[in-house]
Protein backbone atom coordinates (compact mmCIF):
# COMPACT_ATOMS: atom_id res chain seq x y z
CA UNK A 1 0.00 0.00 0.00
CA UNK A 2 3.15 2.31 1.22
CA UNK A 3 4.33 1.46 -2.17
CA UNK A 4 1.85 2.73 -4.19
CA UNK A 5 1.07 5.79 -3.04
CA UNK A 6 4.53 6.91 -2.84
CA UNK A 7 4.97 5.88 -6.88
CA UNK A 8 1.67 7.46 -7.37
CA UNK A 9 1.35 10.65 -5.49
CA UNK A 10 3.58 13.40 -6.53
CA UNK A 11 6.42 14.20 -3.80
CA UNK A 12 5.36 17.99 -3.21
CA UNK A 13 2.05 16.53 -1.51
CA UNK A 14 3.72 14.79 1.25
CA UNK A 15 1.41 16.48 4.03
CA UNK A 16 -1.45 15.01 2.19
CA UNK A 17 0.11 11.35 1.65
CA UNK A 18 0.73 10.84 5.46
CA UNK A 19 -3.05 12.08 6.01
CA UNK A 20 -4.00 9.58 3.65
CA UNK A 21 -1.80 6.64 5.14
CA UNK A 22 -3.17 7.44 8.78
CA UNK A 23 -6.57 7.41 7.31
CA UNK A 24 -6.19 4.47 5.25
CA UNK A 25 -4.13 2.35 8.09
CA UNK A 26 -7.11 3.23 10.54
CA UNK A 27 -9.72 2.49 8.38
CA UNK A 28 -8.43 -0.69 7.64
CA UNK A 29 -7.23 -1.35 11.27
CA UNK A 30 -10.93 -0.61 12.69
CA UNK A 31 -11.89 -2.92 9.95
CA UNK A 32 -10.29 -5.84 11.14
CA UNK A 33 -10.86 -5.24 14.85
CA UNK A 34 -14.44 -5.48 13.92
CA UNK A 35 -13.57 -8.40 12.14
CA UNK A 36 -12.25 -9.95 14.84
CA UNK A 37 -13.83 -8.82 17.56
CA UNK A 38 -17.38 -9.90 15.79
CA UNK A 39 -15.88 -13.51 15.69
CA UNK A 40 -17.27 -12.95 11.74
CA UNK A 41 -15.09 -16.15 10.84
CA UNK A 42 -17.09 -18.32 13.06
CA UNK A 43 -19.99 -17.55 10.61
CA UNK A 44 -18.98 -19.59 8.27
CA UNK A 45 -19.13 -22.39 9.85
CA UNK A 46 -21.49 -24.90 10.92
CA UNK A 47 -20.85 -24.60 14.54
CA UNK A 48 -24.56 -24.14 16.57
CA UNK A 49 -22.31 -21.63 18.93
CA UNK A 50 -21.89 -19.46 16.25
CA UNK A 51 -25.51 -18.04 16.53
CA UNK A 52 -24.92 -17.00 20.16
CA UNK A 53 -22.20 -14.56 19.77
CA UNK A 54 -24.98 -11.94 19.95
CA UNK A 55 -26.62 -12.64 23.67
CA UNK A 56 -29.97 -12.49 21.98
CA UNK A 57 -29.49 -15.92 20.23
CA UNK A 58 -29.09 -17.52 23.75
CA UNK A 59 -32.71 -18.42 24.58
CA UNK A 60 -33.49 -19.72 21.09
CA UNK A 61 -29.79 -21.84 21.42
CA UNK A 62 -30.88 -23.42 24.64
CA UNK A 63 -34.19 -24.24 23.48
CA UNK A 64 -32.61 -26.04 20.20
CA UNK A 65 -30.52 -27.91 23.10
CA UNK A 66 -33.07 -29.18 24.86
CA UNK A 67 -34.77 -30.87 21.86
CA UNK A 68 -34.83 -33.71 19.68
CA UNK A 69 -33.19 -31.80 16.63
CA UNK A 70 -29.98 -31.18 18.69
CA UNK A 71 -29.03 -35.07 17.84
CA UNK A 72 -29.21 -34.34 14.09
CA UNK A 73 -29.48 -31.01 12.83
CA UNK A 74 -27.33 -27.58 13.60
CA UNK A 75 -28.86 -23.79 12.90
CA UNK A 76 -28.12 -23.71 9.24
CA UNK A 77 -29.73 -26.86 8.34
CA UNK A 78 -32.96 -25.33 9.36
CA UNK A 79 -32.16 -22.02 8.80
CA UNK A 80 -30.11 -21.35 5.56
CA UNK A 81 -31.16 -22.79 1.96
CA UNK A 82 -29.44 -26.02 0.52
CA UNK A 83 -29.87 -25.25 -2.95
CA UNK A 84 -26.59 -24.34 -3.72
CA UNK A 85 -23.19 -23.35 -1.91
CA UNK A 86 -23.32 -19.61 -3.12
CA UNK A 87 -27.15 -18.89 -2.53
CA UNK A 88 -26.36 -20.31 1.28
CA UNK A 89 -23.27 -17.61 1.98
CA UNK A 90 -25.36 -14.88 0.00
CA UNK A 91 -28.27 -15.98 2.66
CA UNK A 92 -26.06 -16.41 5.15
CA UNK A 93 -24.32 -13.28 5.16
CA UNK A 94 -27.74 -11.01 4.14
CA UNK A 95 -29.20 -12.71 7.09
CA UNK A 96 -26.61 -11.96 9.45
CA UNK A 97 -25.82 -8.33 8.65
CA UNK A 98 -29.85 -7.65 9.55
CA UNK A 99 -29.16 -9.61 12.90
CA UNK A 100 -25.94 -7.45 12.94
CA UNK A 101 -27.72 -3.98 12.65
CA UNK A 102 -30.73 -4.57 15.02
CA UNK A 103 -28.10 -6.24 17.34
CA UNK A 104 -25.77 -2.76 16.97
CA UNK A 105 -28.80 -0.54 17.11
CA UNK A 106 -29.98 -2.22 20.35
CA UNK A 107 -33.29 -2.69 18.26
CA UNK A 108 -33.98 -6.18 19.21
CA UNK A 109 -37.41 -7.37 20.39
CA UNK A 110 -38.00 -8.81 23.43
CA UNK A 111 -39.31 -12.10 21.34
CA UNK A 112 -37.61 -13.18 17.53
CA UNK A 113 -39.47 -14.30 15.32
CA UNK A 114 -38.43 -15.22 11.40
CA UNK A 115 -39.47 -12.81 8.82
CA UNK A 116 -41.01 -13.37 5.50
CA UNK A 117 -37.37 -14.62 3.50
CA UNK A 118 -36.29 -17.14 6.62
CA UNK A 119 -40.12 -18.84 6.69
CA UNK A 120 -39.48 -20.04 3.42
CA UNK A 121 -36.52 -21.14 3.81
CA UNK A 122 -37.22 -22.92 7.31
CA UNK A 123 -40.33 -24.29 5.46
CA UNK A 124 -38.54 -25.31 2.66
CA UNK A 125 -36.05 -27.42 4.92
CA UNK A 126 -38.96 -28.47 7.11
CA UNK A 127 -40.35 -30.65 4.09
CA UNK A 128 -36.50 -31.76 2.59
CA UNK A 129 -36.13 -33.48 6.05
CA UNK A 130 -39.69 -34.72 6.73
CA UNK A 131 -40.30 -35.04 2.83
CA UNK A 132 -41.84 -38.75 3.62
CA UNK A 133 -44.41 -37.45 6.38
CA UNK A 134 -45.61 -34.86 4.40
CA UNK A 135 -46.17 -36.55 1.06
CA UNK A 136 -47.59 -39.86 2.26
CA UNK A 137 -50.90 -40.75 1.25
CA UNK A 138 -52.17 -43.28 4.37
CA UNK A 139 -54.68 -40.32 5.97
CA UNK A 140 -55.34 -39.27 2.77
CA UNK A 141 -58.87 -40.88 3.13
CA UNK A 142 -58.91 -40.96 6.52
CA UNK A 143 -58.96 -37.08 6.84
CA UNK A 144 -60.96 -34.54 4.47
CA UNK A 145 -58.01 -32.35 3.46
CA UNK A 146 -54.92 -33.62 5.19
CA UNK A 147 -52.61 -33.71 2.26
CA UNK A 148 -53.62 -30.47 1.66
CA UNK A 149 -53.03 -29.11 4.79
CA UNK A 150 -49.78 -30.49 5.21
CA UNK A 151 -48.38 -28.91 1.89
CA UNK A 152 -50.19 -25.84 2.09
CA UNK A 153 -49.74 -24.68 5.57
CA UNK A 154 -46.10 -23.40 7.42
CA UNK A 155 -45.55 -26.56 8.83
CA UNK A 156 -45.29 -24.62 12.64
CA UNK A 157 -48.55 -24.10 12.40
CA UNK A 158 -49.59 -27.22 13.92
CA UNK A 159 -45.92 -27.84 15.35
CA UNK A 160 -45.40 -24.59 17.12
CA UNK A 161 -43.20 -26.24 19.74
CA UNK A 162 -40.55 -27.85 17.45
CA UNK A 163 -38.04 -27.77 17.70
CA UNK A 164 -37.33 -24.36 19.88
CA UNK A 165 -40.38 -25.15 22.34
CA UNK A 166 -42.87 -22.57 23.59
CA UNK A 167 -41.83 -18.83 22.88
CA UNK A 168 -39.67 -17.32 25.13
CA UNK A 169 -39.03 -14.13 25.61
CA UNK A 170 -34.83 -12.75 26.16
CA UNK A 171 -36.00 -12.33 30.30
CA UNK A 172 -37.94 -15.60 30.86
CA UNK A 173 -36.27 -18.65 29.72
CA UNK A 174 -33.36 -20.14 31.80
CA UNK A 175 -29.80 -20.16 31.29
CA UNK A 176 -30.39 -17.31 29.43
CA UNK A 177 -27.00 -15.59 30.42
CA UNK A 178 -24.74 -18.40 28.64
CA UNK A 179 -25.16 -21.26 26.36
CA UNK A 180 -25.17 -25.08 27.10
CA UNK A 181 -22.03 -26.39 26.00
CA UNK A 182 -22.92 -28.74 22.80
CA UNK A 183 -20.47 -31.37 22.74
CA UNK A 184 -23.01 -34.47 22.42
CA UNK A 185 -20.06 -36.62 22.23
CA UNK A 186 -19.97 -35.98 26.19
CA UNK A 187 -22.95 -36.94 27.92
CA UNK A 188 -24.24 -34.30 30.51
CA UNK A 189 -25.11 -36.77 33.61
CA UNK A 190 -26.57 -35.66 36.36
CA UNK A 191 -24.59 -37.18 39.59
CA UNK A 192 -27.84 -38.50 41.56
CA UNK A 193 -28.07 -40.63 37.75
CA UNK A 194 -25.25 -41.59 37.48
CA UNK A 195 -24.85 -42.83 41.08
CA UNK A 196 -28.19 -44.91 40.10
CA UNK A 197 -26.43 -46.46 37.35
CA UNK A 198 -23.74 -47.40 38.82
CA UNK A 199 -25.67 -49.16 41.71
CA UNK A 200 -27.66 -51.50 38.99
Amino acid sequence: MLGFLRKYWPKKDSKWRTTAVVLVASILGLGLFIIKEGEVVSYLSDDPQACVNCHVMTPVYNSWMHSSHRELVSCNDCHVPHDNLIKAYSFKAMDGLYHASIFTARMEPEVIFMRKGSQEVVQDNCIRCHVQQVTQVKYDGFIENHRTNRTERQCWSCHREVPHGSVHGMSTIRYNIAPLPTDTEEMIIPKWLQLEMEMN
